[in-house]
């Protein structure tokens, strides 16, 4: 019957040039080569009007799928992300992020991945049979509506409602049966997906993960300069509020996991920081992507406005907040150049927003109390001995703001190591390497369900704990339940003079000498013992804050103080320590 409607149409596809046209189920013409729709519809009776979906489902009808018996639909890894992708998008605007994340700004950095891996979006399919540099190079041409990226514009290529997220991979960029020639057999043996098993083995850069996904967020996120630094989207990943852990229950029940597809998709662990911050640069650079929109004082990114939330989380005055501000502007962190992130710039990678605030804290803390074991102890007993005068405004007192914190700090460190002790890394869903073991595995793993219903019962305890709201701080002072002293109202009097400058000239420098290698390591080479020790306890207090390593944080500080004292404070007494003398016998 199609064949026959078909068949007196003879005009070339606009995408492929080919004659080879299909019928939709809304009566339109679409191209079978490369899955293109386009306007042109099929003469009907008027009884057969009502009877058809005046909907467009998606912009692509996808794969045509055969659906097998145990095996399932047939399907590709990419498609797999795609479900995942869509999942962490949906998660996010769950949370107030603006709607344009998923169908404006994830969905087109996806089919820029696509296009630039030649999956989809080209202008003719790639055929494994066809040999030659002038077929090649043809056949891989990509598609000139996406090679101008831009979010506004791309946008616009689409159907209202319609996105990539809602249909399936489009074909038109992989030869699709020349892939189920070559791994038709290997399918229903050894994995789920069409090419699970040449995905594993294939070498080409930049290939989908778990943690690629969230470079996708955190790239969406960034462009729209919504409030959820990257430590706060790992925080929400380790909480369960985005997915990520236990991925292969986010992928429909038709698409079978098994065999290599499960190393794919199945997670052990969390993402490191500096880790993601180098899959976020490589992405950016591998799609191409312009400069992103300036960070402005009006923007959360912004180290004056990420400094007030951190200040407040940290349980500090809010008056150090002048002094994190002046810091800021000697050294050109509030500088709108600076702070945008452009792909296109090498040597400025991903700026770490978050760090650099805390880091402006610490320096500001340096520059207020010292931090030498000495000094902030010394103003402790005077900010002391004057608030029992209860004269006047609450001086600040770093010792009681050390016992306050430690305890806090004491605390959540204890039970954020229970709660990833209990953590479960198993799957709702039963995953076997090859289908002999599939009865054996859900078998037991319905035999380990049973019991663990039967122990809950008797112990009396619920089998879940409720998920908690997701929230980008760790510590909520206005919490009355804390019952701890809260030190924002406090101020430096005592510390700063009246004309607002600080008496003491005295700085030590976090090091001494900038490494200039390309291979340099200085920033894991931290080491507790060569620093004092309130400064230890703050900088571990912000990486707790952060939820990243120490020597991170302590990194961007050197960073810092480079250039805040090349600038300004060249009068500044610097304590250096002592070289140690050469021996006679070295060279």
């Amino acid at each position: 019957m199609e064949k026959e409607d078909t068949r007196d149409y003879k005009e070339p596809c606009p995408q492929c040039l080919e004659v080879n046209w299909g019928i939709t189920d809304e009566c339109k013409f679409y191209c079978k080569s490369c899955h293109t729709v386009i306007e042109k519809t099929k003469d009907v009776d008027a009884e057969d009007v009502f009877s058809m979906n005046s909907k467009a489902q998606s912009l692509n009808r996808g794969l045509k799928r055969k659906k097998q018996d145990e095996t399932g639909w047939e399907w590709y890894i990419c498609e797999g992300f795609q479900f995942i992708l869509q999942k962490q998008a949906e998660a996010l605007q769950s949370m107030g992020v603006d709607a344009q994340i998923k169908d404006d700004v994830m969905c087109n950095l996806w089919r820029r991945y696509l296009q630039k891996h030649k999956i989809a979006y080209v202008r003719r399919r790639r055929r494994e049979s066809q040999t030659g540099s002038e077929n090649a190079s043809s056949c891989s041409e990509p598609d000139s509506e996406l090679e101008a990226f831009s979010f506004e514009d791309s946008a616009a290529e689409t159907d209202e409602g319609c996105s990539v997220f809602n249909a399936g991979i489009p074909s038109s960029g992989g030869d699709v049966s020349g892939a189920e020639s070559v791994a038709g057999s290997v399918t229903s043996v050894r994995s789920g997906s069409v090419d699970g098993s040449l995905y594993v083995k294939d070498k080409q850069s930049l290939k989908m993960s778990m943690q690629m996904t969230l470079a996708f967020c955190y790239l969406s996120l960034l462009w729209l300069r919504e409030s959820i630094t990257l430590t706060d989207l790992l925080r929400l990943v380790f909480q369960g509020h985005i997915p990520y852990v236990k991925s292969e229950q986010y992928i429909p029940e038709e698409l079978k996991i098994y065999g290599p597809d499960i190393h794919i998709f199945k997670v052990q662990s969390f993402p490191e920081y500096s880790v993601m911050k180098e899959k976020i640069y490589e992405l950016a650079a591998f799609l191409d992507l312009p400069r992103f929109p300036p960070i402005t004082e009006n923007c959360y990114l912004h180290p004056n406005v990420l400094c007030m939330k951190y200040l407040m989380e940290a349980n500090l005055p809010d008056d150090l907040h002048i002094w994190t501000s002046r810091v800021a502007e000697t050294v050109g962190l509030d500088d709108v150049t600076l702070l945008t992130f452009d792909p296109l710039n090498k040597k400025k990678k991903v700026i770490p927003y978050e760090v650099q605030a805390v880091a402006l804290i610490i320096v500001a803390l340096k520059l207020l109390f010292v931090l030498d074991d000495s000094t902030e102890w010394t103003l402790a007993r005077c900010a002391c001995r004057r608030n029992k005068k209860n004269k006047g405004k609450t001086w600040f007192d770093f010792k009681e703001w050390y016992k306050t914190m430690k305890t806090a700090i004491d605390q959540s460190q204890k039970e954020l190591t229970e709660e990833y002790a209990r953590y479960s890394w198993k799957s709702d869903k039963t995953l076997y390497y090859s289908k002999h073991f599939k009865s054996l595995l859900t078998k037991r793993k319905n035999t380990a369900k049973n019991l663990q219903q039967q122990f809950s019962k008797l112990a009396g305890s619920t089998p879940g704990t409720e998920k908690q709201s997701p929230s980008s701080f760790v510590f909520n002072w206005e919490d009355e339940d804390l019952g701890s002293t809260r030190f924002h109202g406090h101020v430096l009097q005592g510390i700063t003079q009246q004309d607002g400058k600080v008496p003491r000239k005295e700085y030590w420098l976090c090091s001494l000498k900038k490494c200039k290698s390309k291979f340099c390591k200085h920033h894991i080479l931290y080491e507790k013992s060569k620093f004092p020790s309130s400064y230890h306890f703050v900088l571990c207090l912000f990486s707790f804050l952060l939820s990243v390593e120490p020597c991170v944080v302590h990194h961007e500080v050197c960073e810092i103080e480079y250039q805040l004292f090349d600038e300004q404070y060249k009068g500044v007494t610097v304590k250096k320590s002592k070289k140690p003398k050469k021996r006679a016998d070295t060279a």
